[in-house]
């Protein structure tokens, strides 16, 4: 089947969960009129359904090919890419002072989601192209600037991101690349990267390589490390491309999914060294690459929304034209639809709410960071900016989650035809189980969320937050409406185990920093659990006090979700604070 973006669900979640009809109203995007954010994701979607899903199946089939470095991919993907770059959509958020159309991160977010959904494997491209955008503004020499940027602003030229090496995958602080200064001021870049997205393709005459090297002198660990642009082809003075440096693809992996996403082994130096410029200071790497790294971990939440929501549409109609058994009490000859039998709905119920949930937290994680460079007031900036850092991890992590267990699901309704690779629903198994492992594993995630940020500034942002969800249940118990079931009770007690978690984790990790690490993956699961419960509750309210559409489709989606995915919070809670010990003592049957 094919894909529809979900423009009304984007939109409510946009504007009313991640709150950024609130943040244009409070004037922190400028003039930026927010009335054009409809217009710009139905476009998204027709170029969605009409130019990428086509292509979905087709990548996943054929794959890509390597031959004497030179990579091919499959067939209409390089077509594909220049229909892209030519309506624009590689320019959305980029700064308009390089070509960029300049709109808000939320903008771009919500375009994320939708390509992911139509076609994981050629949304990856532009995804990182983005994150090294992000970082050349942010830390390159403005020379640099005004020969890259406006290029990969408008995908004429695409960047790649290369941290991982053969022996430092998530320890970045090993890696053995190394960088000599050169006389004439660049420098000569000597090693092996592994698993770089898009790292060799056919679809733009240059690709700008952001790699991670340390220099002779460089002190050990990450503080050692420096940033540097490596373009396949330099640039001549005239603006043509020189001739090609030394970066090569030697290898490419052959992958459980997103096959037609080529993910290569780059060699430098097999003929003196890839030429390359700094990006930053010297041994100042990785807080340039964090640039990339935390816009690149957010789109990965977006992919796993994006892939969950494709698998649910997909099962959805496969339900409801599947014929098999009849409801129960129903009479006469014939077999129903697949649809009314109430297991099928709870596993849609599922899907679908737990796919909106982990929507609403990206999209927030988008507008906090927007509004942390765009409002106009400093204290608004920093607590965006610390709301943003907050949320990452759990936007990452939660989200891609999500995407693994309702792609799972889809598999599930489909029975034995979802084993079946024709139906197109192992595809989306496929394809989600890297997200929860690439831009930092998941566990990585959560130990980032335990040990940096619960505790910033005291805890600040995390009560901050527990108060405005303190407010959105307020508001659900105080509407009184039967349509919202136990919603309200069953968030309220989400809400006080998530609290009570927050305060122990912070307490062990000043005394006993394993039981807090012990502890730190049901943490996120439960902070995401009962995040994005009160936001669907409150996209719910939104819908109806403003009269949408359909408000009880948002009002049973919240409560479904409530009571069927919040109410496990206690639970969870329990296995922080009480599975610890079982955990640490783990030696006696591991050793063995």
């Amino acid at each position: 089947m094919t894909y529809r973006a979900p423009i009304n669900d984007i939109l409510l979640s946009l504007n009313h969960g991640a709150g950024l009809a609130a943040a244009v109203k409070a004037g922190h995007y400028g003039d930026f009129d927010g009335d054009i954010t409809a217009a710009v994701l139905e476009e998204a979607g027709k170029f969605a359904s009409d130019v990428l899903a086509p292509l979905n199946r087709v990548g996943d089939e054929h794959g890509i090919k390597l031959d004497n470095g030179k990579v091919t991919t499959a067939p209409g993907w390089p077509d594909a890419y220049q229909r892209w770059t030519a309506a624009g959509w590689n320019a959305v958020s980029g700064p308009e002072a390089f070509g960029g159309q300049g709109l808000p991160l939320a903008i771009n977010a919500a375009c994320t989601e939708i390509w992911s959904a139509s076609n994981i494997a050629f949304g990856l491209c532009p995804l990182l192209t983005l994150s090294a955008i992000e970082a050349l503004d942010a830390h390159g020499s403005e020379e640099l600037k005004s020969i890259y940027l406006a290029k990969m602003i408008s995908g004429e030229w695409t960047g790649t991101m290369q941290l991982t090496e053969p022996n430092a995958g998530s320890d970045v602080g090993a890696l053995r690349t190394r960088a000599e200064r050169a006389a004439d001021g660049t420098y000569r870049i000597k090693g092996t990267k592994i698993f770089i997205t898009y790292g060799e393709h056919d679809m733009t005459d240059n690709i700008v390589h952001f790699v991670l090297a340390r220099l002779p002198d460089a002190p050990a660990g990450t503080k050692g490390i420096s940033l540097f642009l490596v373009p396949k082809f330099p640039v001549n003075a005239d603006g043509s491309l020189g001739e090609r440096n030394d970066i090569y693809a030697s290898g490419v992996e052959h992958k459980l999914g997103i096959h037609a996403s080529p993910t290569c082994t780059m060699t430098m130096g097999d003929k003196g060294g890839a030429i390359g410029y700094l990006i930053g200071e010297e041994h100042q790497g990785m807080r340039c690459m964090f640039t990339m790294m935390n816009q690149a971990r957010l789109g990965v939440g977006l992919e796993g929304v994006g892939i969950a929501d494709r698998a649910y549409q997909q099962a959805l109609a496969y339900a409801q034209e599947r014929r098999q058994g009849k409801a129960v009490g129903r009479k006469g000859d014939g077999m129903d639809p697949i649809i009314v039998h109430p297991d099928i709905k709870r596993m849609l119920m599922q899907m679908r709410s737990m796919t909106a949930a982990a929507r609403s937290i990206c999209y927030a994680t988008a507008v906090a960071l927007d509004i942390a460079v765009r409002a106009k007031d400093a204290k608004v900036r920093a607590d965006a900016a610390a709301r943003g850092a907050l949320l990452t991890p759990i936007a990452k992590a939660f989200s891609t989650d999500i995407g693994n267990e309702v792609a799972y699901l889809g598999v599930q309704i489909h029975g034995g035809m979802g084993f079946i690779e024709e139906t197109g629903a192992a595809q989306h198994y496929r394809d989600a189980r890297i997200t929860s492992i690439y831009e930092g594993t998941n566990g990585i995630q959560s130990i980032d969320l335990v040990t940096r940020k619960l505790g910033a500034n005291g805890g600040a942002s995390v009560w901050a937050l527990l108060d405005e969800l303190a407010a959105v249940i307020k508001q659900v118990e105080a509407s009184n409406d039967p349509a919202f079931g136990t919603t309200g009770a069953k968030l309220r007690n989400a809400h006080a185990a998530l609290g009570r978690t927050s305060k122990w984790l912070l307490e062990r990790l000043a005394t006993a920093p394993n039981d807090a690490l012990a502890g730190a993956t049901p943490y996120l699961r439960l902070f995401g659990a009962t995040l994005g419960g009160c936001m669907l509750a409150g996209e719910a309210l939104a819908a109806k006090s403003n009269a949408e559409a359909e408000p009880q489709r948002y009002i049973a989606l919240a409560r479904f979700f409530a009571e069927n995915i919040a109410v496990q919070a206690p639970s969870l809670e329990r296995t922080v604070t009480d599975g610890a010990d079982a955990v640490n003592a783990a030696d006696a049957v591991l050793a063995g």
